[in-house]
C-alpha cells in the first residue's frame, strides 16, 4: 500500500476548503491531469489556458482518485458525482496554499536552481546524487511555473531529506512569488545567457529577473553563483542586496569556492579534478560535454552546502546519464555497421547550441570500410531572441565550421539567416519546415556517422529523432 502523503483533515485545513463527502484518511498523491492518474491520488481541477481540469473529474473518477479538489463556482455541475471532494475558491490558489503548508512541515534542505541554460540538467543531476544520501524529492519534467511550482511543493513527502526545485521565467516578477514559497536554503544561477531576449532588452535585465531567486533564500542561506559567468559582479551584488547572507561560487576562476582544476573529455564521460572547498578530488561524471562539467561543478557546490555525503555524491556522479532531449546519446545499428545520435531536441538557445556543438565536435565519427564517418548536425530554430534572432542564428556558421561539421541540415523560419551565412564548402540542406526536413536526415545518415539534433522545442525536431530511432535499431554495443 502507498504512504499516505496528506491526511484529508490538513488538505482541508491548509486549503481553507470545505468537505464534501466522505472524505478518505488520506490521499497518495496529487495529479492535475486525468490521464496519468493513479488510484487513491487528489485530483486538483485546475483551470488552464487550453483546458478547464472539472471537465475531467468523470474521467478522474472513474481513474480510482481519492478526492477531487474543486471550485464552488463549478459544484452545481458535478454535485450528483459520488466522489468525496474538497470545495475551494479557486483550485489554483488552493494548490498553492497546500504547497506552504507543505514547506511549512518539511524539513528538508531545499536547492532551488534557475539559469538561462542548464537548469533541468543541473537539477536532474541534484536528484540522482542526493538520491545516494537520503530520501530526495524535485521537481517532474520541467515543473518550473507558477503552477509547477506550487504543485511539486504540494507533492514533497514529509519526510524528505533534500528538495530540488526548477524556477523558471520569460519575464520579470515571475520567480519572485514561486522562490518565496520555496524558501531555498540554497539558491543557485546556472549562466545568464541570451535567452528570452524577445522579452528583455538584454542580459543585463536577464540577469536581474533571474536574481529575483534571492529574494526567498533561508536567513543564513547561500547563493550560489558562476564566478566564470560574465554576469557574476552583477549577481554577486543583487544577492547581497537581496540580503543573502553567504555567496559561494563555482567555476575554473581560481577564486571559485568548487574549482574546476582539470579536465579530460572524452566521447562517453568527462574525469575532472575539482577544489570543494579547499579539498581535491577527482570526479567521473558519466555524462559527456563541457558544459555539463559547468553544471556539474555547480550540482557538487549545492549538495556541498546542504550537508551531503561528498563520497557519495562524487560516486553518484559516475552513474550520471544524458536524458533524453538533453544530450542523450544513442548507438544506432545501420547495416553491418552504427551511427551515433545525439539527442539534444528539448531546447535551443545560442549559449547551448554552441555547447552541443562543441559536443559533436568531441564526438569521434567512426571508421566503416574504406570510408570514415561524418559529423551531421541538423539544426532547428531557436525560439524567443526578438529584433536579435537573424543575426544570432546567423552568428551560429563561426561555431560549425569549428565543430568540423560535414552537413548540416537546418530548419524553421528563422534558420533561413544562417543559410545564407554558411560557406560553400559544407554541404546544407534547408527546408523550412521539419516534416520536410524529416526524410533528407534519414536518408543522408551513414555508418561511422555522428548526428546531432537541436532545436527549440516546439519546433518539433524530436521527431526527426525519433523517426532515426525508430528506422534504426539500438545497438547492443551503445553507451
Amino acid at each position: 500500500m502507498s504512504e499516505i502523503l496528506w491526511k484529508s483533515a490538513d488538505m482541508v485545513k491548509a486549503m481553507e476548503g470545505r468537505p464534501v463527502g466522505q472524505l478518505p484518511e488520506g490521499i497518495t498523491g496529487i495529479s492535475i491531469d486525468s490521464r496519468t492518474l493513479r488510484k487513491g491520488e487528489a485530483f486538483f481541477a485546475i483551470k488552464g489556458d487550453v483546458f478547464d481540469g472539472h471537465d475531467f473529474a468523470t474521467a478522474a473518477m472513474a481513474a480510482g482518485a481519492g478526492l477531487l479538489v474543486v471550485t464552488e463556482a463549478r459544484l452545481p455541475a458535478l454535485g450528483k458525482m459520488q466522489v468525496p471532494m474538497i470545495v475551494v475558491d479557486d483550485v489554483l490558489a488552493a494548490l498553492t496554499r497546500l504547497g506552504l503548508a507543505s514547506r511549512a512541515r518539511s524539513k528538508a534542505q531545499i536547492i532551488a536552481v534557475t539559469g538561462s541554460v542548464g537548469k533541468t540538467t543541473t537539477k536532474e543531476a541534484l536528484r540522482h546524487v542526493l538520491s545516494a544520501c537520503g530520501k530526495v524529492h524535485a521537481s517532474a519534467a520541467s515543473f518550473n511555473n507558477h503552477w509547477g511550482v506550487p504543485l511539486t511543493l504540494a507533492r514533497m513527502p514529509e519526510d524528505a531529506d533534500y528538495g530540488v526545485f526548477e524556477i523558471g521565467m520569460n519575464h520579470h516578477d515571475e520567480i519572485r512569488p514561486l522562490v518565496k514559497m520555496v524558501q531555498p536554503h540554497v539558491a543557485a544561477i546556472t549562466l545568464i545567457a541570451p535567452a528570452h531576449l524577445g522579452h528583455f532588452a538584454n542580459l543585463e535585465e536577464i540577469a536581474v529577473a533571474k536574481a529575483e531567486i534571492f529574494e526567498g533564500v533561508m536567513p543564513g542561506g547561500y547563493a550560489l553563483l558562476n564566478r566564470d559567468d560574465k554576469r557574476f559582479k552583477q549577481l554577486e551584488a543583487l544577492a547581497t542586496a537581496a540580503g543573502v547572507e553567504h555567496i559561494a561560487t563555482f567555476g575554473e576562476n581560481a577564486r571559485s569556492t568548487y574549482k574546476l582544476r582539470d579536465l579530460v573529455m572524452k566521447t562517453d564521460c568527462s574525469c575532472i579534478t575539482v577544489s570543494i572547498a579547499g579539498q581535491e578530488a577527482a570526479v567521473k561524471i558519466g555524462a559527456p560535454g563541457r558544459h555539463i562539467v559547468q553544471n556539474m561543478l555547480a550540482v557538487l557546490g549545492a549538495a556541498h552546502l546542504v550537508g551531503a555525503d561528498m563520497t557519495q555524491v562524487v560516486l553518484a556522479l559516475g552513474t550520471l546519464q544524458a536524458e533524453a532531449g538533453r544530450g542523450a546519446q544513442y548507438r544506432l545499428r545501420h547495416g553491418d555497421g552504427t551511427f551515433t545520435l545525439i539527442d539534444e531536441s528539448y531546447n535551443a538557445n545560442p549559449t547551448s547550441m554552441r555547447a552541443a556543438l562543441s559536443l559533436l565536435e568531441a564526438t569521434e565519427p567512426q571508421q566503416h570500410g574504406e570510408e570514415v564517418g561524418r559529423r551531421i548536425a541538423v539544426l532547428g530554430d531557436m525560439l524567443e531572441l526578438g529584433k536579435q534572432s537573424s543575426k544570432l542564428h546567423g552568428d551560429l556558421a563561426r561555431p560549425i565550421v569549428d565543430a568540423k561539421v560535414n552537413m548540416l541540415f537546418i530548419g524553421g523560419a528563422h534558420m533561413s539567416a544562417l543559410k545564407s551565412a554558411m560557406p560553400a564548402e559544407i554541404h546544407v540542406e534547408y527546408r523550412e519546415h521539419v516534416d520536410e526536413l524529416l526524410p533528407l536526415v534519414v536518408k543522408a545518415v551513414r555508418p561511422g556517422d555522428v548526428v546531432m539534433v537541436k532545436s527549440s522545442k516546439s519546433i518539433g525536431f524530436v521527431k526527426i529523432v525519433n523517426a532515426l530511432l525508430k528506422k534504426y535499431a539500438v545497438s547492443e554495443a551503445a553507451e
